[in-house]
């Protein structure tokens, strides 16, 4: 699986990018066809709240799956969206267990 990582209009962290590889890399061991991963992380500048933003998107068989998160840190923002793709691959597993 090949892991591309963005930063929008911040700087780029090498703890941020491990975190994220990491969690990726358990992901495609449950979902091994998980072609691509393309990782985004930006600031909301007039966030009253949270304002932390992880965007991944996967390309797999099929459409692509992507899940987006706002919340307080980082980390946050990459657990949730992870979780949200992973309730999307489960859902993908059982149309190609059915075929």
């Amino acid at each position: 699986m090949t892991i591309n990582i963005q930063y929008v209009h911040i700087g780029n962290s090498e703890a941020m990018n491990d975190y994220v590889t990491e969690k990726l890399n358990n992901l495609h061991k449950k979902f091994d066809w998980i072609i691509k991963a393309e990782v985004h992380f930006e600031v909301e500048q007039n966030a009253k709240q949270k304002g932390k933003i992880c965007k991944i998107e996967l390309s797999v068989p099929g459409p692509r799956i992507f899940a987006r998160s706002n919340e307080d840190q980082y980390e946050e923002a990459v657990k949730r969206t992870i979780k949200d793709l992973e309730t999307q691959l489960k859902k993908r597993k059982q149309v190609f267990n059915s075929h």
